[in-house]
């Protein structure tokens, strides 16, 4: 996509707040003992209906494979190798891959950040996972941060720092495990940003904070905010897979998973109607119809030409 996106992303909300729209709703509630501090979120592209999610600073270096109809745990997944020094973020990358950011940094102090990555499994089973660990930094030095986003159609990771004037970081083109992986800034970021994520189709991104969310366009300007539920430390936020919903967590044991629709303005592209649906051959029905039409008419050309030619030779 050429240089460097800049994109303006105001640090304060612009656009009017909307409110919780209607149709949002309380899932379920998360009451696994073994996740007290849902940091972030990322909704499966593999299996529907699972939404992976993770423990805090100190927690274990497992993600979590939560069904979304009754958040129970259906696979702790271990990232093997990795370490969970302050895990905040993860993604889910339209490449195959999930993404683990470990990039809390409260005292800013810290060397690098790292992101780990490991492929989505095939199946939903506890299980060991060995990841790749991506080191990075900041252009202009260390920063605390919770968001962490993947653009579907480029696989470039995206950070957004969590401060009062906070901003929004890419990464390069394509991450190396040598050496340090640079985040260049691009923009600003909203008040202390506590999650982010790509829509499925790219076209949009949301970033949270503890108050509201705001949709962008990818890249671009403000779309329009979103009111976030009513949460204690509310921080995880994620597009279902369908891109029509925003899934909604909190840290703290038996916090509720919300859900919410995405307004209008912001809902995916339209799909293609059916006559122009992909056959089980990889054309199009309308190609295949052509197709079917073109044979009809070579057929009765060919058909009339042997009636010409056949006149003909009767007449001499």
């Amino acid at each position: 996509m050429g240089g460097p996106l800049v994109w303006a992303v105001p640090a304060r909300a612009v656009a009017p707040v909307r409110a919780l729209a209607e149709g949002a709703k309380e899932l379920c509630t998360i009451d696994d003992p073994r996740i007290d501090e849902s940091s972030g979120l990322g909704a499966s592209r593999r299996h529907p209906g699972i939404v992976y999610t993770f423990n805090d600073s100190g927690g274990s270096n497992q993600l979590f494979a939560l069904g979304i109809d009754d958040c129970r745990v259906r696979a702790a997944i271990t990232l093997g190798g990795a370490h969970n020094r302050d895990w905040e973020a993860m993604a889910v990358g339209a490449d195959g891959y999930l993404y683990v950011g470990d990039i809390g940094d409260n005292l800013k102090d810290q060397p690098y950040s790292t992101v780990y990555r490991i492929p989505e499994p095939k199946t939903i089973r506890t299980q060991t996972v060995p990841a790749t660990r991506y080191r990075i930094k900041f252009e202009d030095g260390s920063h605390n941060a919770e968001t962490l986003m993947v653009d579907p159609r480029t696989s470039q990771i995206y950070i957004a720092s969590k401060e009062f004037g906070g901003s929004l970081y890419e990464g390069p083109k394509k991450l190396s495990t040598s050496g340090y992986n640079v985040m260049h800034q691009v923009g600003d970021a909203p008040l202390y940003a506590t999650d982010g994520a790509f829509a499925p189709d790219g076209r949009t991104f949301v970033i949270r904070g503890y108050w509201d969310a705001e949709i962008y366009t990818a890249p671009g300007k403000e779309l329009t905010g979103v009111k976030v539920p009513d949460q204690k430390l509310g921080e995880g936020i994620t597009y279902t897979a369908d891109g029509r919903s925003l899934l909604f967590s909190g840290e703290g044991v038996r916090q509720p998973l919300w859900q919410g629709p995405v307004p209008k303005e912001a809902l995916p592209s339209p799909t293609p109607t059916s006559k122009h649906r992909t056959t089980a051959d990889g054309t199009g029905d309308g190609m295949h119809k052509g197709r079917t039409m073109l044979g009809v008419v070579i057929v009765g050309a060919l058909a009339l030409a042997g009636v010409v030619v056949f006149a003909r030779r009767r007449a001499s």
